[in-house]
């Protein structure tokens, strides 16, 4: 390390530096990558230290040693930190040598900044320059600080250097084999890669992402509002292909700015088809990435007309997509031709069978951990498929029970009295249960209609049961939320069902469990729909309003869930041809009238007649073209 004297010319820098509270000095600090270390002096000659990445945009951010160290020092002191004034910051920028705005710059004391730097692994010789100060405890160490850290002070993040699509777009897709070192999860979120979520570039545009997406009144973004459950969706797929930009094309900074690149976006569908992708996810990815198009195209230069022809690019190829590419299939014989199916009476017969089992072990064994979770399995099975009609999942992990009498917990709920999707206790004696669920998929497009009912009286008891002294007893067992979790259903953790992958693998392990297959949550309501639907089904609710509690509606049925709907169509066309005919045939037989030919000797047509007395009739005795015979 070596220290460098100051080569500022110029009276106004003079000045800056003359009216500072800081005298400063310049240290080159020798690193894989070229860094500067800016050593300030305070009036009472207490040193600080200021670790500048010299780049020539903030946009290709910083090394991951240092963005570490960053957040570390950001954690430790709380978020609370002392800015720099604005001309302080002037020769920061001129002794760094950089030429965009510099970063916030806040004053830590030199025992954090230390320890950050060990537990951040940062580089030998960042530490050596550390140890004149290291001698005197009332030093402070000057740190430049992303813009994400300090939210209040963060500006927008500046555009790209050239703020347009890349140029000719794929006119097909490349060809693409699975790599060696394939990883189903290689997203961002990953372990492996989940620090570079928090870097300071791509964590500014996924803020302002976000907010031109789920702002309620964004005038130029189309469309309504991302619902929570939309824009998780959206997160995803974003954090999927920047992971797989990272680790597969060695994109060491991953950012928004990646979705500007038409390539990369075919390789990635490419990489889903080798897959085994179904073409309803690669839809989804490609609405993303016009979502985050439209982002680009709503800042400052986002005009260029490659935006225009980029949007329209993705659009068609989430067209052929879901041309070529199948849809999976949802029959039911193939489906259990491959263990993922078990028609209604199976299962109804199953979940029946686990309800007496927890009734009975309760009864005989008292309230034990292992029985109440056998009651709390008995009543989720219950309320998922058997005794009602398959109602969504999403309102089934979100409901409240009655103990439950804070505001609503759903995310996007905007109305000041709603108490969200609840079960409520009518009465004690008779017993009366009511489940009301205002937040269910089509809440919208229903003029926001409440699907509303009473529980029926086997439901209610089993559920009114479990919500005693079973439930709290899993409550006291976990010990992780305790009796503050407000849902009626919890994992084995003592939480929530949130994310719905959790229920899917929770069910399958529990049917399994009661011999059945590992078939997921959803397909009860595809095998409810393809019983009622059937030739062969047994009197039961009707279909619109069965498929009112399924938030849906018989349309829905024959497009969605009713696999049968064509074939079994097609087939009883078919059948009912054969009477068809068969009646024709009788009908001829019972009024059959008395056709004869006659032949007229002064023409050569054949004449039908039902008479003798017009066995001779002329073709021509009606009209008045007079023909000449030979």
């Amino acid at each position: 390390m070596q220290a460098l004297p100051l080569t500022q010319s110029g009276i106004q820098q003079r000045g800056l530096m003359s009216s500072s509270e800081y005298t400063f000095k310049l240290v080159q600090v020798c690193l894989p990558e070229p860094s500067k270390l800016v050593v300030m002096c305070d009036k009472r000659k207490r040193q600080c230290v200021c670790l500048c990445q010299v780049y020539k945009s903030c946009l290709h951010g910083l090394l991951p040693n240092y963005q570490a160290f960053y957040r570390v020092c950001s954690r430790l002191t709380k978020h609370q930190s002392t800015l720099l004034s604005g001309q302080d910051k002037q020769l920061l920028v001129a002794l760094a040598g950089m030429d965009v705005s510099v970063p916030h710059v806040a004053v830590v004391s030199l025992a954090v900044c230390c320890r950050a730097l060990k537990l951040c692994k940062v580089p030998a010789a960042v530490l050596h320059a550390f140890d004149d100060t290291r001698l005197k405890p009332a030093s402070q160490v000057v740190l430049g600080l992303p813009e994400h850290i300090l939210a209040a002070h963060a500006q927008p993040s500046p555009n790209p250097v050239q703020l347009q699509m890349t140029t000719p777009f794929p006119v097909t897709l490349p060809e693409c084999a699975l790599p060696a070192d394939f990883k189903k999860q290689h997203g961002l979120l990953a372990k492996p890669h989940k620090h570079l979520v928090h870097r300071a570039v791509l964590a500014q545009h996924m803020g302002e992402f976000k907010s031109f997406s789920t702002s309620p009144f964004q005038l130029n973004r189309k469309g309504i509002a991302h619902s929570s459950r939309t824009w998780q969706n959206s997160e995803k797929h974003v954090y999927l292909f920047l992971g797989y930009c990272h680790h597969y094309k060695q994109v060491s900074q991953p950012t928004l700015q990646l979705f500007l690149s038409s390539p990369l976006i075919a390789q990635f569908v490419s990489f889903h088809i080798a897959a085994g992708h179904s073409q309803l996810y690669i839809r989804n990815f490609l609405s993303c990435a016009k979502c985050v198009l439209r982002w680009w195209q709503s800042k400052p230069g986002g005009n260029h007309p490659s935006f225009v022809e980029g949007l329209e690019w993705l659009q068609t190829l989430g067209l052929q997509v879901a041309d070529q590419l199948p849809r999976p299939s949802k029959d039911p014989k193939g489906l259990a031709d491959i263990g993922k199916w078990m028609c209604a009476a199976d299962l109804v017969h199953t979940i029946h069978g686990a309800e007496q089992q927890s009734q009975a072990q309760m009864q005989q064994q008292g309230v034990t951990v292992e029985t109440s979770r056998d009651m709390h399995d008995a009543a989720l099975a219950a309320m998922i498929f058997s005794h009602l009609p398959p109602v969504r999942l999403s309102c089934i992990r979100s409901l409240v029970g009655p103990a439950y009498l804070g505001p609503c917990l759903h995310p996007d709920c905007k109305e000041p009295s709603c108490e969200g999707n609840r079960l409520s206790i009518m009465s004690e004696s008779p017993l009366l249960m009511r489940i009301s669920l205002p937040h269910h998929k089509n809440a919208r497009k229903w003029g926001k209609a409440v699907i509303e009912f009473d529980v029926p009286s086997d439901l209610a008891q089993l559920l009114h049961t479990y919500l005693g002294a079973p439930r709290k007893a899993l409550l006291e067992h976990h010990l992780l939320i305790g009796d503050a979790c407000p849902y009626v259903f919890m994992d084995m953790h003592g939480r929530g069902f949130v994310a719905a992958a959790v229920l899917t693998l929770y069910w399958q392990k529990w049917l399994v469990s009661r011999g059945g297959v590992p078939m997921n949550p959803s397909m009860c309501r595809q095998v409810f729909v393809d019983e009622r639907q059937s030739d062969s089904a047994t009197a039961g609710p009707s279909n619109q309003g069965a498929a009112m509690v399924m938030g849906h509606s018989v349309k829905q049925w024959d497009k969605w869930y009713d696999m049968q709907y064509h074939p079994r169509l097609a087939q009883n066309a078919v059948d009912g041809m054969q009477s068809w005919r068969a009646a024709m045939l009788q009908s001829h037989t019972l009024a059959a009238p008395d056709l004869t030919l006659s032949t007229a000797l002064h023409c050569g047509h054949v004449l039908v007649s039902d008479s003798e007395e017009s066995r001779y009739q002329s073709c021509c005795s009606d009209s008045d073209i007079d023909i000449e015979l030979d």
